[in-house]
């Protein structure tokens, strides 16, 4: 059987990345997940217009961005910066987390900037896909007005999944900085501790979660660091954020956990549990806990203009 016909969920991590370095990421095989199934199946989101970005990343490479606007929907006055998920090793900007879920809040009245990052794939880990992150969000508050047609004090950040964890992390690298931070923060089926499923430190590097974690940071060592899973450090000085869990996921206590770090250092956090849904619902647009959890979004960031 050849490698591409080969589920690559299935392999252990070392296999799946050899097989990503070598050939790519494998084609989505759903055939209604592109644009044009997407506007005929929500018809809502004919409006929706992108535009590619070009932003200049660290270590001279280009961080992919698209940003999303609809000059027919009623404006938030609010805006987003997005970034998928995809376990740090893929996902793109034309997947559902990605470009569904940035066309259904835009159509709401929120432009929305997706980012892409690179994938730690052999010798990239922490802290690169956080740099990409870095630098989509200082290019989108530094052209705010032109992208989004609010102030950069206006500008929201979120991500899913390993998106969750990386725009959490930018945001304690960001205060930790001194930098300007989000005026919100979103985050869905977050994965913010090295031991999702526990939410705590010790992991087990033998585990499909613990590998991921290992792989992203670079070193066991590396698991520690608390700008790399941000619920291990500080939750002081985290702007409001929302947190989506699913009540299947086996990533859930991770989100709860979180959250809670953050409503105990007194940051107004939103905790919601989505009915029914399981990690990666956002992921599938036919999924009817999908679109309740993009509803939930839009209002709360909506309700902070």
């Amino acid at each position: 059987m050849p490698e591409t016909d080969v589920d690559f969920r299935t392999l252990p991590l070392p296999e799946v990345l050899r097989l990503f370095r070598e050939q790519g990421e494998p084609a989505d095989p759903r055939p209604d997940i592109d644009t044009a199934s997407l506007v005929r199946r929500f018809p809502h989101l004919a409006g929706v217009g992108t535009t590619d970005v070009r932003i200049d990343g660290p270590r001279g490479r280009v961080v992919p961005a698209r940003l999303y606007r609809d000059a027919g929907a009623e404006a938030s006055g609010n805006a987003l910066v997005w970034v998928h998920g995809g376990a740090f090793i893929g996902g793109h900007l034309d997947m559902p987390e990605s470009n569904w879920v940035a066309r259904e809040l835009a159509a709401r009245g929120i432009p929305v900037l997706a980012v892409d990052y690179v994938k730690c794939l052999g010798e990239v880990h922490f802290p690169e896909p956080s740099d990409d992150v870095l630098a989509g969000w200082q290019h989108a508050l530094a052209h705010a007005d032109e992208l989004f047609g609010v102030p950069a004090s206006a500008v929201f950040l979120g991500g899913a999944s390993a998106g969750g964890n990386l725009t959490a992390g930018a945001t304690a690298r960001l205060r930790d900085a001194g930098s300007e931070a989000p005026a919100g923060l979103v985050l869905v089926y977050p994965v913010v501790h090295p031991n999702g499923p526990d939410a705590s430190p010790e992991v087990d590097a033998d585990s499909p979660h613990g590998a991921l974690a290992v792989n992203f940071a670079g070193s066991p060592e590396g698991l520690a660091d608390p700008h790399a899973f941000a619920a291990l450090g500080a939750a002081e000085g985290f702007p409001p954020t929302f947190v989506l869990v699913c009540e299947h996921d086996a990533l859930r206590p991770s989100g709860e956990a979180f959250a809670q770090q953050l409503e105990d250092a007194g940051v107004p956090v939103v905790l919601r549990v989505e009915a029914g849904a399981d990690h990666g619902h956002i992921n599938e647009p036919a999924d009817p806990t999908a679109l309740p959890t993009i509803e939930a979004v839009a209002a709360w960031i909506g309700s902070r203009a």
